[in-house]
């Protein structure tokens, strides 16, 4: 073994071991390593920030700005819209949800595709009384199952084209992966289905500091619009379009007020109502039901250089709006800023919100230009809460970026152009579009994965310079002396998902890919099966909650413990590798040729 190898392999354990200790930042750690290759020596200088302009880092960002664009869209919730009423227990929401995102994730990054689907699952639980345990943790391994299936659906088999171009000299395409992909994630809906019942059930979800303020339902005033699908319809239709999460606490019509208008009350154009509710339902009843928020009724167009933004704050002592309305306090004539809704504790506010005498302990939510909220809300007294992400406001529903994105993978299929180009091309058009806000979308990227990728691609490349992949072939091809080319893929596969799970698959496949396709070199076998062994083991990782975003994701709202994913992660993954090797070995040969 050489010295510059023995760096190689020290960075390597080292990197390894702090990211299972997990007490420093994975982004932190990756920049440690590229630090610790460019002292010894092993990276060089002018290529140490190679890693941060590699088409990788531009396909992950990418991905998911168009991913965030797709989820704002609304797109997929209303398509399940029609099934909801029908899902009344845990035998039908599973395999539903679990369906739902998978076929998602194949599409958007997974997840953006969990995220999309997570508040239908705990609405459905709500409503239902079904534990949300048994909905999110099914959902989030579907997700990663899902990504298997295309180019752009999970991060490892980005990684592994790549590698694949640097030993072969083309790289895996958009649909290489669907074989193996589908098979997979078939056998794991079956088991899913069915599987759910080995969680634990009844548990509290954690508490967040959302739920700990306990806020009653906000309310917030909109008018009916002559081309609203509701004008004509009764109360009923419009509630429905919330599954029950809005209701009319006042209906105002030429001059009239009914407080708690029945359901049975036929809404008429240019009625407003109040409605109350929470920020997601309220914002997905006025896009569906295309009402037109009375705030924003006269408000101009903001032009091409305003970003809007919108805020939730709660009304200080001091707060200048104590015992004003927002009539009298003119907020958008000397704030610049519209007032949404209104939420106050212990209460259920029906009047009109220009009317409404706020008190101190209000919580509000405000829009306005995004440079001007900051000033607005400190002459305000308004204290701004970070916890959560407000829609009401803020989304534009739309099917353009579901367009967008399915131009950007028909033509990656067709190879046109380069996966990159399409995604940054996608991106690009989203903002001009106006799907989202310049801060939106660099809100929607993962900035500590993209440095994690921009770090170690130059350390794994120094690895794979110094020798270092074809000793540790080396040892791993006399691991499986004796073994048939079915059981070495096999132990690719079992090493990979072994490993991903302490680490970011990312970096699994980093180190690992370079790794398998020189065992199969050594082996006389071809690197394609290896190489797609590591990336269906990478991202498989089902066995604990930190070794991907998914898994975590779910943690708090499912009320999961750590030792509560191998309970449903372990047969799965052995199913995993029972259909994934076999069925890689037959879509892609084992022998060299």
């Amino acid at each position: 073994m050489t010295l510059d190898q023995i760096f190689a392999f020290s960075i390597l354990a080292g990197t390894l071991g702090l990211f299972v200790w997990g007490r420093i930042p994975y982004d932190v750690v990756a920049m440690l390593a590229l630090l610790a290759g460019l002292v010894t020596g092993i990276v060089p200088a002018k290529e140490a920030f190679a890693g941060f302009g590699d088409d990788i880092v531009v396909i992950v960002a990418g991905a998911l700005v168009v991913s965030a664009a797709v989820a704002r869209s609304g797109a997929v919730e209303s398509a399940m819209r029609p099934l909801l009423p029908r899902l009344t227990s845990a035998n039908t929401q599973v395999p539903v949800l679990v369906a739902a995102v998978m076929v998602a994730s194949v599409f958007t990054k997974n997840i953006g595709a969990l995220a999309l689907f997570m508040p239908v699952a705990l609405q459905m639980a709500r409503r239902t009384g079904t534990p949300p345990s048994a909905l999110l943790m099914p959902m989030a391994f579907a997700s990663l199952l899902g990504g298997l299936v295309t180019l752009i659906g999970t991060s490892p088999n980005i990684i592994v084209a790549r590698v694949r171009e640097e030993v072969l000299g083309q790289p895996f395409g958009m649909f290489d992966y669907a074989p193996v992909g589908i098979a997979v994630s078939l056998a794991g809906l079956v088991f899913l289905t069915f599987g759910w019942r080995l969680l634990p059930r009844g548990r509290r979800a954690q508490a967040s500091l959302q739920s700990a303020i306990a806020l009653a339902d906000y309310a917030t005033e909109a008018d009916v619009p002559p081309e609203s699908p509701v004008a004509g319809k009764d109360i009923a239709a419009l509630q429905a379009l919330s599954d029950g999460g809005v209701t009319v606490a006042a209906l105002l019509r030429e001059g009239e007020r009914r407080d708690a208008p029945g359901d049975d009350c036929l809404l008429r154009a240019g009625d407003r109502l109040i409605l109350a509710g929470e920020p997601e339902a309220l914002e997905g009843v006025v896009a569906r039901a295309n009402l037109v928020l009375h705030a924003e009724k006269h408000a101009p167009d903001p032009t091409p250089e305003q970003e809007l933004a919108v805020v939730e704050g709660v009304v200080t002592g001091e707060s200048p709006l104590v015992r004003a309305t927002p009539a009298s306090a003119r907020l958008a004539e000397r704030f610049g800023v519209s007032l949404l809704a209104v939420s106050r504790r212990g209460e259920r506010i029906a009047e009109r919100l220009n009317t409404l005498r706020l008190r101190a302990g209000d919580v509000i939510i405000l829009k306005g230009e995004a440079d001007r909220l900051p000033d607005a809300l400190a002459t305000l007294r308004v204290l701004p809460l970070t916890e959560r992400e407000m829609p009401l406001g803020r989304s534009r529903r739309s099917l353009i970026p579901v367009l967008v994105l399915g131009v950007a993978m028909a033509v990656v299929g067709l190879n046109l152009v380069p996966v990159a180009v399409a995604f940054f091309a996608a991106s690009v058009i989203l903002l001009v579009v106006r799907a989202l806000s310049p801060a939106e979308a660099y809100q929607a990227v993962d900035w500590p994965v993209i440095v994690l990728l921009g770090a170690l691609i130059p350390v794994s490349e120094a690895v794979r310079s110094t020798g270092g992949t074809d000793l540790i072939a080396g040892w791993l091809s006399g691991a499986v002396e004796g073994l048939p080319a079915l059981g070495a893929l096999g132990l690719i596969m079992i090493v990979a998902m072994a490993v991903t799970p302490f680490l970011n698959n990312a970096a699994t496949v980093l180190m690992m890919g370079p790794i398998a396709a020189s065992l199969a070199q050594r082996l006389g076998l071809s690197p394609d099966p290896f190489l797609m062994a590591v990336a269906v083991g990478a991202a498989c990782d089902f066995l604990t909650p930190i070794g991907h975003q998914c898994n975590t994701l779910v943690m708090g709202p499912g009320g999961y413990r750590f030792g509560d994913y191998w309970r449903l992660g372990l047969p799965l993954s052995i199913l995993v590798l029972l259909v994934g090797v076999p069925m890689i070995a037959l879509v892609w040969p084992l022998a060299a040729g």
